[in-house]
């Protein structure tokens, strides 16, 4: 998985390419924990995100759960099949995704 950051005042954009699984989320979570000072909204750009496993759900719950407490997150250009896969999880409710 690639991920690119962009930053612009309070707001952190996060663009993952590939897939987000067991091998991968340790990579979006040390991320995610490193770079939420001062950031009051993260972006989560899911264009180029080809699968989320339990794993990748676990970090996004953990990056929800930062950001309530400092802000808001939202998940950006989420395909059909990472969608069924949050809806069937429950994770749609939970998450804010912008379609």
């Amino acid at each position: 998985m690639e991920i690119k950051q962009e930053k612009h005042d309070t707001t952190l954009r996060l663009t993952l390419i590939g897939r987000l699984d067991t091998t991968t989320a340790p990579e979006l979570q040390a991320v995610v924990q490193s770079s939420l000072e001062n950031v009051a909204k993260l972006e989560l750009d899911f264009a180029a995100v080809e699968y989320i496993s339990s794993a990748g759900l676990r970090v996004l719950l953990m990056a929800q759960k930062c950001m309530a407490k400092q802000g808001k997150m939202e998940l950006f250009h989420v395909n059909e099949l990472v969608m069924q896969i949050l809806d069937m999880s429950g994770f749609s409710k939970i998450l804010t995704v912008v379609r």
